[in-house]
Parts: C-alpha cells; sequence; structure tokens
C-alpha cells in the first residue's frame, strides 16, 4: 500500500500540464470508444427513470439521512442500501461492463436526478454523489456534459484512476434522466 502511494504521489508530482492534458485526451478518447457505446443503454435509463419516480420529493435531510445510513453501513454488503444498489440487473450490467475491459475500467456507477446512487458495480464510499463535481458538471447542465475527474487514488478501488462523468439521456425522449460516472485505470491508457 506504501508502494502505490508513493507511485500515485510521485506520478502526480512529475505531470505537467502537458501530461495533464494528455491524460484528459487519453480518458476522453476512451469515453468515446470504450463508454460512449453503453452509457445510455436501456438498462440503465430505465434503472434512473424508475429511482427518480421514488426520489423526486426527497428533501435535503432525508438525502442526507440516506447518505450517513450508506457510510454506516460501509463493508456490509447485505445490508439492504448497499444490496439495493450493487444486487440489481443495471448493477451486473455495469459488472459485466468492467469485466469486459479487461483492467482498463475499476468501476462504474449511475445516479438518479438527485445524484443518489441507482447502480454501482461495486460500493461507493458515500451514498449521495449530488454535491460532487461528478454530478454537478454533467446532469444539471444537459445532456452532452461530461466531467473529467482529477487522477487520483480511489479509496473504494485502490487503483491510481481518473474519473470520467457524463450525463445520461433517454434516448426515447432526449431528456436527461442521472449521471455515470466510470474510473479509468490510468496505466491501461497510458
Amino acid at each position: 500500500m506504501k508502494h502505490l502511494g508513493f507511485y500515485l504521489a510521485a506520478l502526480l508530482a512529475s505531470t505537467t500540464q502537458m501530461q495533464a492534458d494528455e491524460v484528459q485526451d487519453a480518458m476522453h478518447s476512451f469515453l468515446e470508444t470504450n463508454i460512449a457505446n453503453w452509457a445510455n443503454d436501456p438498462i440503465i435509463v430505465q434503472a434512473i427513470i424508475a429511482q427518480n419516480a421514488q426520489t423526486a420529493q426527497y428533501d435535503q435531510a432525508k438525502i442526507d439521512e440516506m447518505d450517513t445510513l450508506w457510510r454506516a453501513f460501509e463493508g456490509i454488503l447485505d445490508a439492504e442500501i448497499i444490496a439495493g444498489v450493487i444486487t440489481n440487473p443495471a448493477a451486473d450490467f455495469l459488472r459485466t461492463q468492467v469485466a469486459q475491459s479487461g483492467g482498463a475500467i475499476t468501476e462504474a456507477f449511475v445516479m438518479d436526478a438527485r445524484g443518489l446512487n441507482v447502480a454501482a458495480s461495486a460500493p461507493t464510499s458515500d451514498y449521495w454523489q449530488g454535491d460532487e463535481a461528478k454530478f454537478t458538471e454533467t446532469y444539471p447542465l444537459g445532456a452532452m456534459a461530461v466531467h473529467f475527474g482529477d487522477v487520483e487514488l480511489d479509496a473504494s478501488t485502490q487503483e491510481v484512476q481518473g474519473q470520467v462523468s457524463m450525463t445520461v439521456v433517454d434516448q426515447q425522449t432526449g431528456q436527461p434522466v442521472g449521471a455515470l460516472t466510470v474510473g479509468i485505470n490510468l496505466t491501461s491508457l497510458m
């Protein structure tokens, strides 16, 4: 673990603006060629739409309560709140995408219109993403919005990765319904 932390520190310290641009370009290319073709799959869209119907009336107190509950059950995969996100058809679909990526994708999860987890390939560190750029820079900005996260050691996956997030769109209506975040193993891109 110390070795991985040292590697991350060295990677980040040696990154010039040109290298940062190259990483973002590589992530953008990976998004276009490996993620965009399944990001708006009906299984994901329908799962988000179903959850949007349930969470549309949640106030911030309810969202905070659910996020606190998620964190309290960290590591307990059969806890109802966590199991509901990682054991559904959309989560199975995301795990398939992770597995088929040959290690290039470290994680994938989708959020509803409130920024709450709908489905995930593995548990995330929190339930509510609505206050994070992966959500605020995608779904609220419309159908074409994409956000590239910083290079970091991800606490959930223990991989040096960058996250790319995008708005999920219902292809039948053209309307945004939620957001998708995919963790990309940067070693696989460089």
